[in-house]
């Protein structure tokens, strides 16, 4: 703890943050989640909806900070209103 006076006569208290070994916190890692949509259900537009999850799938798994919370998925799904993707609108 170091105590310094201002040149207004102020008191300033510096108080060093403590490690987590000294508070016994582990490390936390910042939870991720994924939203993947295609707007059809055309065969071609699977294989894309298929690769994002994939992709997203692999992004967050190969970060040490990052914890998956989930990928949230609409397919053939208008991307015009989000009344009409239930995913998007999720709250898991």
């Amino acid at each position: 703890m170091t105590e310094t006076l201002t040149p207004s006569g102020m008191r300033i208290v510096m108080i060093p943050a403590k490690s987590r070994e000294e508070t016994g916190q582990t490390e936390r890692r910042l939870r991720v989640a994924a939203y993947c949509r295609v707007s059809t259900d055309q065969e071609e537009q699977e294989s894309s909806y298929e690769a994002q999850i994939s992709y997203y799938t692999e992004k967050i798994g190969k970060n040490a900070e990052w914890q998956m919370a989930g990928i949230f998925a609409d397919e053939g799904i208008t991307g015009t209103q989000a009344k009409k993707r239930p995913e998007f609108r999720s709250e898991k």
